[in-house]
């Protein structure tokens, strides 16, 4: 028995009411229609569910068991569409980022802070890690998005370019002598080199750049964040492979210098990455139009 749910809708509302007149204006609709549709619902059960007396209709026992059950739906029904409304207007809901620490730190962050002004009811959640890390939480739905560096090649994952940064050699004090002198790569190679992490995309770069000039760049140091690049080249253990724009105050400052080179490093791109061909909620939609 597949019963129309608008007249579950009907029968709910004149129960509640106590009135066929109550119910067609509740519903818009006229008396006639509101009456045949209790009958086609009592003609489907082979059951009477109302009687009618001079004040309206009241249950019958059948009626009241029926009434018992269409309320409950009829709650759940109401309080799915209020929590409808809230999910668009951005009331309530979620948000899932993946991204690497420096991203959150350095980018992500000032996104994050305008977004939750806006959508204090939007709760947040963030997850770190490497390029391949952020790739596999998005895959598995752990994520909405993940802000990575680019290129990325996956046909399963659309890529959205957001912005660009530009990566740097940089040294403290104790190479103060380099400060102002153009370097070739096998003057670079004399001094030791601290480098990220073998997983991360700006260490993949730079070693392809120096592949592509007949030179193996093998590192003193690897690290696994960007602080603490910045702080061992602060301390003098050797020059850091960072992002310009993650160390501008400690240049401005002058705790650090930009090594100058004979040969263009190129600048990276970073993208915004969600599934492709897969629905994306309204909170997700905005920050992309926030971050874009």
């Amino acid at each position: 028995m597949n019963n129309n749910y608008e007249l579950y809708k009907v029968f709910y509302w004149a129960a509640k009411t106590g009135s066929l007149t109550q119910a067609a204006k509740v519903l818009y609709l006229t008396q006639p229609s509101v009456s045949h549709a209790i009958k086609q619902l009592e003609d489907s059960f082979g059951i009477t569910l109302f009687n009618r007396n001079s004040k309206g209709v009241i249950l019958t026992q059948e009626g009241e068991v029926l009434y018992s059950y269409i309320e409950k739906s009829q709650l759940l029904i109401s309080l799915a569409e209020k929590q409808m409304a809230a999910l668009k207007n951005l009331d309530s809901g979620e948000l899932r980022i993946g991204g690497s620490d420096s991203l959150f730190k350095h980018y992500i962050l000032q996104y994050l802070e305008n977004f939750h002004k806006q959508y204090p009811g939007i709760k947040l959640h963030l997850n770190h890690g490497t390029t391949p890390e952020i790739i596999a939480l998005l895959k598995e739905g752990e994520i909405d998005l993940g802000v990575v560096r680019m290129p990325i090649s996956d046909s399963q994952l659309e890529v959205r370019e957001s912005f660009q940064l530009q990566d740097c050699f940089v040294a403290g004090s104790l190479y103060s002598e380099l400060q102002g002198v153009v370097l070739s790569l096998d003057m670079l190679l004399q001094y030791p080199i601290i480098l990220f992490s073998r997983n991360s995309r700006a260490r993949m770069a730079i070693t392809e750049l120096f592949q592509s000039y007949g030179h193996h760049l093998k590192p003193e140091i690897e690290v696994g964040s960007v602080d603490l690049l910045i702080e061992l080249a602060r301390k003098g253990l050797g020059i850091s492979y960072v992002t310009r724009e993650f160390v501008s105050k400690e240049l401005e400052e002058g705790t650090l210098f930009e090594i100058q080179l004979d040969v263009p490093i190129p600048p990276s791109h970073v993208g915004i990455m969600i599934m492709r061909n897969m629905p994306i909620s309204n909170a997700v939609n905005k920050f992309i139009e926030m971050v874009q």
